[in-house]
């Protein structure tokens, strides 16, 4: 286990969200391109931009909506390390926020649906954030090459993520029986393995 002392645990909190960060707006250049968005991208993958999003344009309401699940997630590793909490204990608090939009949903966007599927991607999502949290190194690829190994491994990971986030998706076009969502959804899945790929092939282009 690395150096969790909670300056270092810090930096490494904000090197994690600074990649993810990256990978959203990565995603998020791919989709949006130099068009005006519809109703339906600002909730991709649902969040209720009302109540989180305080960002001031349409772009960045979007890769805050990417960021929703794993904001979540990662703020619930650091307190599992920060504070010693159990993950049973962060789930239900991340459960308890999730079913706090839910009963204020009134506009039928969100659901128990997507929300369950939410859950399990945060879930993958925390043990994630965890294990990157407690391996050596203050930057996202020495930690991620420390705590996964091999390019196999992270790959592995990653391809649990993506089913994850599909789920999640599937979800979201039930709920709002959307057929224009398709081909943004197949786009936003498209970007992300082409932009995660290339990043994990770089993490791991000096390990033999």
């Amino acid at each position: 286990m690395g150096n969790t002392s909670p300056s270092n645990l810090n930096v490494k909190y904000k090197k994690i969200l600074s990649h993810e960060r990256s990978w959203a707006i990565s995603v998020a250049r791919s989709v949006i391109k130099q068009r005006p968005i519809s109703v339906w991208e600002v909730m991709i993958p649902i969040l209720l931009v009302f109540l989180y999003a305080k960002s001031r344009t349409d772009k960045e309401n979007f890769i805050q909506n990417l960021l929703f699940t794993k904001n979540l997630a990662l703020e619930a590793a650091f307190d599992m390390i920060e504070k010693g909490l159990g993950k049973e204990k962060v789930i239900s608090k991340i459960k308890d926020k999730t079913g706090d939009i839910l009963a204020s949903d009134t506009k039928g966007v969100y659901s128990q649906k997507i929300r369950l599927k939410q859950m399990k991607e945060i879930e993958l999502l925390v043990g994630h954030y965890q294990r990157l949290l407690e391996a050596e190194g203050q930057d996202y690829d020495t930690m991620t090459k420390n705590a996964y190994q091999t390019l196999g491994k992270y790959t592995a990971f990653l391809d649990q993520l993506e089913q994850a986030e599909k789920e999640v998706y599937k979800a979201a076009q039930k709920t709002v029986k959307a057929t224009t969502g398709s081909d943004l959804v197949s786009k936003m899945e498209k970007a992300t393995e082409r932009v995660r790929k290339a990043r994990a092939e770089k993490i791991f282009e000096t390990i033999k």
